[in-house]
């Protein structure tokens, strides 16, 4: 009788210990089945165990996607510039844009760091070394990079079918305000102004805002030149704009200082008066607000067609 209890319990033991063996076996079948990949746009296939919990953007067009895709609450780190929606103005600080606080980042222990561009890659190092996901985002030069981004961000946070709605949101309000310019026959030519005299830039071709122009239907008057242009008053001049645009948001009264610079009065939009501040965020950014940059450029061109 004692044997038999004795072989009973050996029995016993084995079988809970094989029964605990094949759980353990199953849930890290289950955990390596939850497991996923995306690749960024360094070429870099990043894996991720689960959907991350603590996320860092060092962009301020990839905190609007995070928020825009219901992920918000999930940031705690950001750049000085992130300040939409309002929720963004209270997340901590880690960047200035161009430089970022290494130290800070690995103290804050995030699952992934959503970057700002391949060119950050040295300042990235200390992060891939102290274990950190990086997750590289490049600078969006079309709207097919921007639905990229929505796409990969999306994918990263497990929200694929929300980047696909916001994709989708976009590309109607694209839609209408290409309804609503349908009967222009003559595109207004168009000065886009992005820094002031003495020192005067605007945009030219391969840049996010050219092809916000493009979709708004408007004509650059400098798209014959290539990326962020200096120019000199004279060039400004001889083109004669007959819509000039500004994003100038540091100087008092953008719109009257263009109105009042000297010889400017020659031109066709100075003589109409048909010089209009933008929003620089909107304008700039490659995020989900693109569809509301090429309306609100549209109708400061042609205000008659969006009463």
């Amino acid at each position: 009788m004692k044997w038999t209890k004795w072989f009973s319990a050996v029995m016993l033991f084995f079988i809970l210990t094989a029964c605990q063996a094949n759980e353990t076996k199953e849930v890290a079948e289950q955990q390596e089945d939850l497991a996923y990949s995306v690749v960024d746009d360094a070429g870099n296939e990043v894996t991720f165990e689960k959907v991350p919990e603590k996320v860092i953007s060092l962009q301020p067009s990839n905190t609007e996607i995070l928020f825009s895709l219901g992920s918000g609450d999930k940031v705690i780190g950001a750049t000085e510039y992130d300040n939409y929606p309002e929720e963004a103005q209270s997340i901590e600080r880690v960047s200035d844009s161009v430089n970022i606080n290494a130290e800070q980042i690995i103290e804050l222990k995030p699952d992934v760091v959503f970057a700002y561009t391949i060119g950050q890659k040295e300042q990235l190092k200390p992060l891939e070394d102290s274990g950190i996901t990086v997750f590289v985002i490049e600078s969006a030069l079309s709207f097919d990079d921007v639905y990229g981004d929505i796409e990969q961000i999306a994918a990263v946070m497990g929200e694929e079918e929300k980047g696909d709605e916001i994709i989708d949101g976009i590309q109607k309000q694209l839609k209408e305000v290409e309804e609503k310019i349908a009967s222009v026959d003559e595109k207004k030519k168009v000065y886009f102004e992005i820094s002031p005299a003495p020192d005067i830039y605007t945009t030219g071709k391969n840049t996010f805002q050219q092809e916000v122009m493009n979709k708004a239907g408007v004509e650059n008057i400098f798209a014959d030149m290539e990326g962020w242009i200096k120019l000199s008053e004279e060039e400004i001049i001889d083109r004669n704009p007959e819509l000039i645009t500004t994003t100038v948001g540091y100087v008092e009264n953008p719109v009257e200082e263009i109105l009042s610079r000297k010889g400017w009065n020659q031109i066709s939009a100075v003589e109409a008066e048909e010089v209009k501040l933008l929003d620089s965020d909107i304008m700039s950014r490659p995020g989900p607000r693109i569809g509301e940059a090429v309306e609100i450029l549209a109708e400061a061109a042609y205000p008659e067609l969006f009463n």
